[in-house]
């Protein structure tokens, strides 16, 4: 566990115990992080403030939850950004509310995003090498898949995509990786 990360738990037992000042140093460290991921995933800004001030709220409501979380699960980040990412999917589907522009219509980042920087490290070079020789509509499906940690359906509905769709990006990128490292 990093050190930023035992701090954070720190701050989520506080928050358990209705400290608002924790919350608000919880708030403070997090919020430029967990904005940037969503904006990544999703280009309308109310609906990321929206979901941004639901997390939080959730965070305060179930600070709790945090310590029932077992060492090998997620650190107090995995925690927050599942919470995150899981009402990013809810707001889509409570609005009917898909993609203006086609994922894979979007500017392409100029650099890789920390979380694909994360991914290709934890995997290893040649893994992360195959994976950035992947098209940009299976990267987006497995991002949401893996490092989000969203099902078929949710993943669907965050990039806007029939779930078929989802399925067989999956199942190419999939192919794919295993062509490239065998």
């Amino acid at each position: 566990m990093r050190a930023s990360d035992s701090d954070e738990a720190r701050l989520l037992r506080r928050i358990a115990h209705a400290d608002l000042d924790a919350f608000d140093e919880l708030y403070r460290r997090t919020s430029p992080w967990l904005l940037m991921r969503l904006r990544r995933r999703c280009a309308d800004d109310g609906l990321v403030a929206e979901v941004l001030q639901d997390t939080y709220l959730t965070v305060w409501r179930a600070a709790g939850s945090f310590a029932t979380l077992r060492p090998g699960d997620d650190g107090p980040l995995g925690w927050l950004w599942t919470i995150a990412a899981r009402r990013l999917v809810d707001a889509l589907r409570r609005q009917g509310r898909r993609r203006e522009t086609p994922a894979d219509v979007l500017p392409t980042p100029l650099a890789p995003g920390a979380d694909e920087e994360a991914l290709a490290g934890a995997v290893g070079d040649e893994v992360g090498a195959a994976l950035a020789d992947l098209a940009p509509e299976l990267r987006a499906v497995l991002r949401a898949m893996v490092l989000d940690g969203l099902t078929v359906r949710e993943t669907a509905v965050l990039l806007g995509l029939p779930e078929g769709t989802v399925k067989s990006r999956a199942r190419r990128a999939r192919a794919a990786l295993r062509e490239a490292l065998s």
